[in-house]
């Protein structure tokens, strides 16, 4: 005789396959190293051509390399067409995790970024660097601060199991902030850290590197998906894009590193000291947009994306930014570029505690 308890058994939970990385994304930071090998290489193997290079810049004395900027914006379009600002309108099913995030990005972040650079750069480092330098660093570091992640940061989402929509009602809450807080917030900072601003190439850098790409990625998103539909547009058409960014990334990686080439052979232990101010911001915002959330009691799938998009950065414009204000052989150019270097794997590691800490949140908002 068959009883109740047999015939309402349970089925054995299914197993499902662990989320993984593109190839590229995966190996990001090794990417990267190989770049900065091969770009050393061109700067101290090939002075003449490397200096050609460097000269080519968009107008006289704008500071921006037309090269790099070409390729900037070869990186950054596709990443503007990802975003459909219609997700807005969802921000109102969940408003705590929001605040949170921006309080975190806008508030704390390059605020905090500034004091760990006045700490380390301009008082710890300061007889290991020297003062000029200090103050470039401590400029890199700000700006890689005042840049908050807006492509990096839907991998991380889909490694923690993140709600997709509202991952992208925060990703595009970002960057419409960043059209007007970001050159105020870069000025006033970088122009205490004791360096020169030139809020006109600030201007010039905001509008180049994201009024033009976010009006050409809207633009071209609404055309394609009228044109060719929504499926059509996230299946086939930016998959195939993709690859266009990457090579751009790293053709940018190369320029960079050739251009700094001198300096990066003749202070090795540099790329090290900037690591330490980047490291300790990834950790303490990510903490401290995690330990808000939970305590305001929002679910996991909003939590660990806002964590992680408070720990990340928009390196491409940061770098952008760095090389239009100072030049691409300058220390602040140098210092966004290593952030670049240290975030995938340290950013794994931020997947890796959010993972472990998913049941925290379950008993929170059960």
């Amino acid at each position: 005789m068959t009883t109740v308890a047999e015939t309402h058994t349970p089925p054995a939970p299914v197993e499902t396959s662990p989320k993984r990385m593109s190839s590229f994304e995966r190996y990001l930071t090794v990417w990267v190293a190989l770049c900065m090998v091969l770009g050393v290489a061109i700067g101290r193997l090939l002075p003449e051509v490397t200096h050609t290079f460097r000269g080519l810049e968009l107008g006289s004395d704008s500071q921006i390399n037309g090269p790099i900027a070409v390729l900037i914006w070869f990186m950054i379009v596709p990443m503007m067409m990802k975003i459909d600002f219609a997700a807005l309108a969802g921000v109102t099913r969940k408003p705590k995790g929001l605040a949170v995030t921006l309080f975190v990005n806008w508030l704390v972040k390059p605020f905090g970024m500034f004091a760990l650079g006045l700490l380390f750069f301009q008082g710890l480092f300061l007889p290991l660097i020297g003062e000029e330098l200090a103050r470039q660093y401590t400029a890199g570091v700000v700006i890689l601060a005042a840049a908050p992640c807006t492509a990096m940061v839907f991998v991380w989402s889909y490694l923690t199991d993140g709600d997709p929509a509202y991952t992208l009602v925060q990703v595009a809450a970002n960057d419409l902030l960043m059209l007007v807080l970001f050159a105020p917030i870069v000025g006033v900072l970088v122009g205490v850290a004791g360096l020169a601003v030139p809020f006109d190439v600030i201007l010039l850098s905001v509008a180049v590197f994201i009024v033009v790409p976010l009006v050409v990625g809207v633009i071209l998103r609404v055309a394609l998906v009228r044109a060719k539909g929504g499926e059509w547009f996230e299946q086939n058409f930016l998959p195939r894009f993709q690859p266009v960014a990457v090579v751009a990334l790293l053709a940018t990686l190369v320029f960079i590193f050739a251009f700094q080439a001198d300096s990066i052979l003749n202070n090795p232990l540099h790329v090290a000291l900037i690591a330490v101010p980047i490291l300790i911001q990834v950790y303490f915002n990510a903490s401290l947009a995690y330990g808000l959330m939970w305590l305001l009691r929002v679910p996991h799938s909003v939590a660990a994306p806002g964590a992680l998009i408070g720990a990340s950065n928009f390196f491409e414009l940061a770098v952008a930014t760095a090389i239009a204000l100072y030049g691409p052989q300058s220390g602040a150019a140098l210092a966004t570029v290593v952030g670049v270097l240290v975030e995938v794997p340290v950013m794994l590691t931020v997947c890796a505690a959010c993972n472990r800490t998913r049941g925290w949140f379950a008993l929170r908002t059960a």
